[in-house]
């Protein structure tokens, strides 16, 4: 259990059996009476945020979060498949929950899946992930107007701008968090 002077930027609590996490927090101790915690929650499950206000008093109950080592195994129309590496169990994700991870999911890619009892809601990627390039025009010295870069295709569908010298059937690494070029995968 958490009380109100417990409540901070990232805590994660339970209200009304839906997990949120504290995206702002503020502490206001008017000059009478009882101190308030104003704060902003996001529902980890629908996106919606609301901004309620606590008294010293109020208690939460933690959420009920866990983390999972699953492997990706496909996706169907808008439905996202992994597999639990452990117990060989199957989770689905919406394309809503999957977000913009789908540019770096390729098969048997092991993420991390964040589960609200047993109900999945969320995904962690590794930080870099290596893909390969499947369309990269040719680089014409002198364009100076794309400047020293040129845009090309990963196997995902992915579309990012690489330095000249990456070439269509390269594989190169890209950070999951920025979705930027880092470097070529030595073969």
């Amino acid at each position: 259990m958490y009380t109100a002077s417990d409540l901070r930027k990232g805590l994660k609590i339970q209200i009304d059996h839906e997990p949120y996490v504290v995206t702002e927090f503020q502490f206001v101790k008017p000059g009478k009476g009882q101190a308030l915690y104003r704060c902003k929650l996001k529902n980890m499950i629908t996106g919606v945020i609301i901004d309620p206000t606590y008294r010293s008093g109020d208690t939460f109950e933690s959420a009920d979060l866990t983390e999972r080592r699953m492997q990706y195994l496909y996706n169907q129309e808008d439905e996202y498949c992994f597999m639990d590496v452990e117990n060989y169990e199957q989770s689905v994700l919406s394309k809503k929950q999957v977000g913009d991870a789908k540019n770096y999911l390729t098969d048997n890619l092991e993420v991390d899946i964040l589960f609200f009892g047993e109900r999945p809601i969320g995904i962690t990627l590794p930080n870099f992930v290596d893909l390969t390039v499947t369309r990269a025009d040719p680089w014409a010295k002198g364009d100076s107007v794309a400047g020293d870069t040129k845009p090309v295709t990963l196997q995902t569908g992915y579309v990012l701008r690489v330095p000249p010298f990456v070439e269509e059937g390269g594989k190169i690494t890209v950070d999951t968090r920025t979705g930027e070029y880092v470097t070529r995968v030595k073969e």
